[in-house]
C-alpha cells in the first residue's frame, strides 16, 4: 500500500472525495432519522443553548459564561433525561435499519387493492391496522402474529378485517407486494398528549410510527375515519384520495406501464 502514499492522485483528489462522501452520507442518514423522529427538538434545545453559550463568550459576559460552565453537566443530564425516548427511538433506528437499501416501492396496482379494501372497510365501520414497511426491520412485530407470504389482495384484506377472525385484531404488515403476517401487535405511542379519543388501533399505529420509519393505514371501528401515521405523527381522518397521493409519495409507488398490445388495441 505504500504507493497509495505517494500517489498525488490518491491523496489530493481521491482520499478528500471518499472523505467528504462518508460525511455527507453519515449526516444525511442522522439527518433521516431525527426528523422520522421527534429527537429534532432534542437538535433545537442543543442548538439554542450553543447559540446562547457562543453569544456570552464572543461578548464576554463572564456572569453567564461562569454559569453555564457549572451547569454544562447539569444541562446534559436534564437533555438526556427529557428526550430519553427520543434517543432511544435514534438508537434502535441505527441497530435496526438497513442504511444501503433504498425504499421498498412497488406497483400502484397493489396500492390500489389495499385502499379498495380500506374504502369497504371504512364503509362498514370495520377496524383496520395495516403496516407499510420501508428501511426498518420489525422482526419482533412480525413474530407476534402470524406469517402469511401471501400477495396483496382486496379479498384476502377484507376476509382478514372484514369478519372477526382471530387475526382481526392486531396488524397486517406489508412489504414488496406482499402482506408478509396479519394479527401482529404493535406498541403503544408514549406521547402524553395523545387525544383521549383515539382508541388502541391509533395509538398502537403512532407508537410503532415512533420506533421505527414504517407508514400504517389506520381505519377507526367507531367513526371509520381513514388516518396515516407516519414519521412519528397521526395524520387523522383523511380522504382515500389524500391518503393514496401520501402512501404513494412515501413508499415510492409507481404506475405500471401499459403493454404494447394493449395500447395498439386502443388506438384500433
Amino acid at each position: 500500500m505504500e504507493w497509495l502514499s505517494d500517489n498525488w492522485i490518491f491523496n489530493e483528489i481521491i482520499r478528500p472525495v471518499f472523505d467528504i462522501t462518508i460525511l455527507a452520507f453519515l449526516i444525511y442518514q442522522i439527518y433521516t432519522i431525527l426528523v422520522q423522529t421527534r429527537a429534532v427538538q432534542l437538535v433545537k434545545g442543543a442548538f439554542l443553548v450553543v447559540l446562547v453559550y457562543a453569544a456570552a463568550f464572543f461578548l464576554r459576559l463572564d456572569t453567564l459564561l461562569w454559569i453555564m460552565n457549572r451547569l454544562t453537566t447539569v444541562i446534559v443530564i436534564i437533555l438526556a433525561i427529557v428526550f430519553q425516548p427520543e434517543l432511544r427511538n435514534i438508537v434502535m433506528r441505527i441497530g435496526q435499519g438497513q442504511w444501503f437499501r433504498f425504499s421498498p416501492g412497488g406497483k400502484v396496482q397493489q396500492l390500489d387493492s389495499v385502499l379498495s379494501s380500506v374504502e369497504m372497510l371504512a364503509g362498514r365501520r370495520r377496524g383496520c391496522l395495516i403496516v407499510f414497511l420501508r428501511r426498518v426491520e420489525i422482526k419482533n412485530v412480525l413474530d407476534t402474529g402470524t406469517r402469511l407470504g401471501a400477495d396483496i389482495s382486496t379479498s384476502l384484506i377484507l376476509t382478514i378485517f372484514g369478519s372477526d377472525t382471530p387475526l382481526h385484531d392486531g396488524a397486517v404488515v406489508v412489504q414488496r407486494g406482499k402482506i408478509l403476517a396479519a394479527g401482529c401487535f404493535l406498541p403503544l405511542s408514549e406521547q402524553a398528549d395523545i387525544r383521549r379519543s383515539f382508541g388502541s388501533r391509533h395509538r398502537a399505529a403512532l407508537g410503532l410510527a415512533e420506533v421505527t420509519d414504517a407508514v400504517i393505514l389506520i381505519v377507526s371501528e367507531e367513526t371509520g375515519a381513514v388516518s396515516l401515521a407516519y414519521e412519528a405523527s397521526l395524520y387523522y381522518d383523511l380522504n382515500i384520495e389524500e391518503a393514496r397521493g401520501t402512501l404513494k409519495r412515501l413508499l415510492n409507488f409507481k404506475d405500471e406501464p401499459e403493454e404494447a398490445g394493449e395500447e395498439t388495441a386502443v388506438e384500433e
